[in-house]
């Protein structure tokens, strides 16, 4: 992966068509997109554990986990990642299938590009309207756009690591909440949970007048981290 992640969506594109995932991450990035690629529905996994993705990209045909019972899976254990399947077969059995199992979107392969985009767009669109949250959170002489994980302050561009943007995100969509640091690492080691104390650090020195006594990136001892927006 390349690109500037803290200014784009970061979708995660699933096939095991070395091939196709390679134009994919090559036409997405040139779009403005940050993406990920995994091969099969175990680095797929893998992947979700130590980062946020705004959308999949999902393969339906694949070895051993297939894309229908990943996103099946994924439901059921109720994480919500909108996701955009892509199949060799076009019949309506099987894409009413992938849509009962969770997908936001059913793409029959082959493609053109610009209807993956434009499809992708969509999605996007619709998840930010069902997630009834605003396009931004303020606080302060902040602003942090949600969709592209990109923080400014009077209309100027803070600069944030992948991680960072990452961290400030799953905080500002649940202001005013507490949030464990297992959580926030995607993960239950301590090696996770140290990993977001420094994060929480730098993003203190960017964003507090004094990060020793932060106002908005505050700790909950004994339970994690809590963004106050206005």
């Amino acid at each position: 992966m390349s690109g500037d992640t803290a200014q784009s969506p970061h979708i995660l594109v699933v096939d095991d068509d070395r091939r196709l995932r390679e134009l994919l991450r090559k036409y997405l990035m040139d779009q403005g997109y940050a993406i990920t690629t995994a091969v099969d529905a175990a680095e797929a996994r893998a992947r979700m554990q130590g980062l946020v993705f705004d959308l999949m990209v999902l393969d339906v045909m694949m070895p051993n986990e297939t894309g229908l019972e990943l996103a099946e899976a994924l439901r059921r254990g109720g994480n919500g990642i909108p996701i955009l399947m892509l199949t060799a077969r076009g019949e309506a059995e099987d894409r009413i299938r992938g849509l009962e199992m969770g997908a936001d979107d059913y793409l029959p392969k082959p493609f053109e590009p610009k209807e993956l985009l434009l499809r992708i767009n969509s999605i996007l669109r619709r998840a930010a309207q069902r997630s009834g949250q605003a396009a931004t959170v303020q606080f302060g002489d902040f602003e942090f756009d949600l969709q592209r994980g990109l923080l400014s302050r009077f209309g100027e561009a803070v600069h944030l690591t992948s991680g960072e943007a990452a961290l400030l995100k799953q905080l500002a969509m649940r202001p005013g909440e507490t949030i464990s640091r297992e959580d926030l690492g995607s993960g239950t080691d301590d090696g996770a949970g140290r990993a977001v104390d420094v994060q929480i650090t730098r993003l203190r020195r960017k964003v507090e007048g004094d990060p020793r006594l932060p106002r908005y990136l505050q700790t909950v001892r004994g339970e994690g981290y809590v963004l106050w927006a206005d």
